[in-house]
């Protein structure tokens, strides 16, 4: 089929939910992805946050060949070594003590949210509220949309599920007055992702680790989107020296293929029984060898200290650009490679331009250019997608 017979076939037959760019990508191979007419791109947005390792990364690949000729699929009755492996591996790289490996990162926060309901009640009955940030993103389920303070995702799906409050991003003192006795958790992330690359102010972490422990209220960090290196650290939390009571984590565990997990102390995981939790898919031994095969490639190129040199990099390319364009891009901000650029105006059109001069990134917030690379990019690779952007800007 030629692009535009792809495009109608799917304009005909999938749901209406995304705002798609006139583009079919066909292959990839490192940093840069091509279309189905050959057309080169580089892409600075990797499925999101997704693709750590670029496209067909040749160990990522032979992982999942290898294990697709064994078995795919079994269910979790059953132990698997790729399974046994993956969860010591994500216990020894985040401090935490028991995992449980779902399919995505709505599924890792929706069983976060589980976990920290059960332990609550633990306490007494009513101890179930969770506490999370406006302009915060957890997912696209019930329950994570509703932990999602932005009204724009809940709108239209009342009756939204009870048991959630929302206070502003970095304002400790709204978050203490929020707390009650029957709060139950804390659910934050690290950095803001989808709410702009909003980045946490000099010790508001620390003290939310504080307040959460003079409480008796669990924090919850979803590293969904700033986990497995992406920050500079395997998790963002690693920065500020705490350590949350829960953390969930997904898109780059797999480097694109789905698995989602979240992770608890002891204490806490120990809360659930036989049959409080599962899940068909999740942690299926396809999934897992992809999972070993990121996390050794990760460790053997030393992805994360590239992701925070890379990242630094990129920050004062970016600030230059800042400097040059100061009625366009009002701050540059970011923590190894997860960057944004807010702009003064809608980021869309510029989006599309980079599109059009072989750059995918893509706008958050409205008005935020997000940049979220794999993680084994060069100088080159950064400096042709400032020039790109440099380029686009100049013509507004």
């Amino acid at each position: 089929m030629n692009k535009q017979q792809i495009m109608e076939l799917d304009r005909q037959h999938y749901m209406p939910v995304f705002a798609r760019y006139p583009i079919v990508l066909h292959h990839g191979e490192g940093p840069y992805v091509y279309d189905d007419e050959g057309k080169k791109y580089l892409d600075f947005l990797a499925g999101i946050a997704v693709n750590v390792l670029g496209h067909a990364h040749p160990k990522l690949v032979e992982a999942i060949a290898q294990q697709a000729g064994k078995i795919i699929h079994c269910s979790n009755l059953y132990y698997t070594e790729e399974q046994a492996l993956l969860v010591k591996a994500l216990v020894d790289i985040s401090g935490l003590d028991k995992v449980f490996l779902a399919n995505s990162g709505a599924e890792a926060n929706e069983g976060a949210i589980k976990l920290a309901r059960k332990y609550g009640k633990t306490k007494h009955q009513d101890k179930l509220e969770i506490i999370t940030a406006e302009h915060g993103f957890h997912g696209r389920t019930l329950a994570t949309l509703t932990a999602t303070a932005q009204p724009k995702y809940q709108k239209g799906y009342e009756p939204l599920p009870a048991g959630f409050k929302y206070v502003d991003y970095n304002d400790f003192e709204a978050l203490n007055a929020a707390i009650t006795p029957n709060t139950c958790a804390i659910m934050l992330e690290p950095i803001q992702g989808e709410g702009g690359i909003n980045i946490p102010d000099a010790g508001y972490l620390e003290k939310v680790r504080q307040l959460c422990d003079q409480n008796d209220i669990l924090l919850i960090f979803d590293e969904i989107q700033t986990g497995m290196g992406r920050t500079g650290k395997m998790f963002a939390y690693q920065h500020f020296g705490i350590k949350p009571d829960i953390a969930t984590m997904a898109k780059g565990l797999g480097g694109g293929v789905p698995i989602g997990a979240f992770l608890a102390s002891a204490k806490v995981a120990d809360t659930f029984a036989a049959g409080d939790h599962g899940s068909t898919f999740g942690g299926n031994p396809l999934a897992c060898a992809a999972a070993n095969a990121v996390l050794n490639v990760m460790q053997d190129e030393h992805l994360p200290a590239n992701a925070a040199a890379m990242g630094t990099y990129m920050l004062e390319k970016l600030g230059l650009l800042q400097k040059k364009y100061p009625a366009l891009i009002s701050q540059v901000r970011g923590m190894g490679l997860m960057i944004g650029i807010s702009l003064t105006q809608p980021g869309r059109d510029i989006v599309e331009k980079c599109l059009e001069n072989g750059v995918i990134i893509n706008c958050t917030a409205g008005n935020v250019l997000r940049l979220v690379p794999p993680l084994n990019i060069s100088k080159d690779h950064v400096d042709e997608v400032v020039k790109v952007i440099d380029e686009v800007l100049a013509i507004l």
